[in-house]
Formats: C-alpha cells, sequence, structure tokens
C-alpha cells in the first residue's frame, strides 16, 4: 500500500521550520566538510571521499531525525514531485504546504552555506567561482535526480519508506562518485552552495543550467516509477 511521504496533522509551521532547518544543516554538513577537507589535504579525491562521507552521514542522521515532522524533503524537486503525485490521486503536499516548503529550503541553504563560512573564518558570503556549466556535467545533474526521485518514490510504492533514511544517504554517497556533477541534485542546496567559494561551491552563472536539470530530472525520474511501478494508486 502506498505510504504517504509526508506526516499528517503536523501544523504546517513546523513542518515548513523543519524544513528550514534541515536544509540548513545539510548544506552546512556539505560546505563544512568541503572547507574541511580542503584544509587537511590537497589531494582532490580524499577531498571528495571526505566530503561524500560527511554528506552521507549526516543526511541519513536528518532524514531518520526530521521525517517525522515534515517528510524530511530538503528538496523543491521531491516536493514538487509529490505535489504532482497528489494531483494525479496520490497522497502527498497541498500546494500551499509546497508553497511554504520550497522558500524555507532555499532560504535554509543559504544560511546554512553561510553559517559554515562562519565557523571556519571565512567571509559570510562569498560567491563562488567554481564553474559548472559544461553539457557533461548537466547531464551528471540530471542522471543524479532522475535517479534520486526514482528511489524515494519507488520506496513509497512499494511501501518501503522506511529505508528512506539509509537509502536515500547512501544513493547520494554513491552519486558523488558516479556522476560527474558530483551530485548536487537539488535545486535548493545548488543555490546555497553559490554563497561559498570553496571545495563545494558552484558559479552564480552556473545556477540555471543547474536548476533546469534537476527539473528534468525529476520528470524523468517520474516517468520511470510510472513505467516501473504503474500509475499512482487512488
Amino acid at each position: 500500500m502506498w505510504k504517504r511521504h509526508t506526516p499528517p496533522r503536523v501544523p504546517p509551521f513546523r513542518r515548513a521550520t523543519a524544513e528550514l532547518v534541515g536544509t540548513a544543516a545539510l548544506v552546512a554538513v556539505v560546505v563544512g566538510s568541503g572547507i574541511q577537507a580542503t584544509a587537511l589535504t590537497e589531494d582532490t579525491g580524499v577531498r571528495l571521499l571526505a566530503n561524500s562521507l560527511a554528506t552521507v552521514l549526516g543526511l541519513g542522521v536528518l532524514i531518520a531525525l526530521l521525517g517525522p515532522v515534515s517528510g524530511a524533503h530538503f528538496n523543491p524537486v521531491v516536493t514538487l514531485a509529490e505535489r504532482w503525485t497528489a494531483r494525479r490521486g496520490g497522497p502527498g503536499v497541498t500546494t500551499r504546504e509546497a508553497a511554504l516548503y520550497i522558500p524555507a529550503q532555499t532560504v535554509g541553504a543559504i544560511g546554512g552555506a553561510v553559517l559554515a563560512n562562519a565557523m571556519f573564518g571565512l567571509p559570510a558570503v562569498e560567491w563562488s567561482t567554481h564553474d559548472r556549466s559544461a553539457g557533461h556535467l548537466l547531464l551528471g545533474e540530471l542522471v543524479a535526480t532522475a535517479g534520486l526521485v526514482l528511489l524515494v518514490f519507488g520506496l513509497a510504492r512499494a511501501g518501503r519508506l522506511a529505508l528512506a533514511a539509509p537509502a536515500v544517504a547512501s544513493y547520494i554517497g554513491a552519486a558523488y562518485w558516479f556522476t560527474s556533477s558530483t551530485s548536487f541534485a537539488n535545486p535548493a542546496v545548488t543555490a546555497g552552495r553559490a554563497f561559498s567559494d570553496t571545495f563545494a561551491g558552484i558559479a552564480p552563472a552556473s545556477l540555471p543550467g543547474f536548476v533546469g536539470a534537476q527539473l528534468a530530472g525529476g520528470a524523468v525520474g517520474l516517468a520511470l516509477v510510472a513505467l516501473i511501478f504503474g500509475r499512482t494508486p487512488r
């Protein structure tokens, strides 16, 4: 049986707050671990390993902690995908809830990057100069986001959402390595990482391409869910 992604009966303000805090913490983990890794080693592979490991652990904990409150989306693509499934007859967030979630996720992501910068004695806001506009990187983002949406909604269709914390964290950790873009797979996190000119940053000029690829990946992911698991049950 289909399981609801977002728990019922939690007031909207608390859900939005959980999304803000969770996304902020996630970006602080991503950016902060990148800064720490850069300070400890000059080996790019070791830096990526440290960055991905910290992200896997942090994301798993955040999903386990905040999932019962907001569903632990931390990602506008997941929120939009859940809204789409609700329109098609499945359970999910309402338009009003999505309108609360997405700004909260974006503000949280920016706040997390600013916090990470501040913790390491860097300027609170320092625009990234890390260009990520190449076509193969955009393809990597499309693939990473499609896989994430397929995983989340596939688990829901299979009644296995109890596995979301380890499964999603593991997938993101793997996608750091098998995608050319290192798997941002999240428009809010992408925007936040533009505020830090560090290992995990992305130049503001690269944002439109990345966000567009992520939205396209979300659509591909939903199509794959429908192909593999069938239409949304009503």
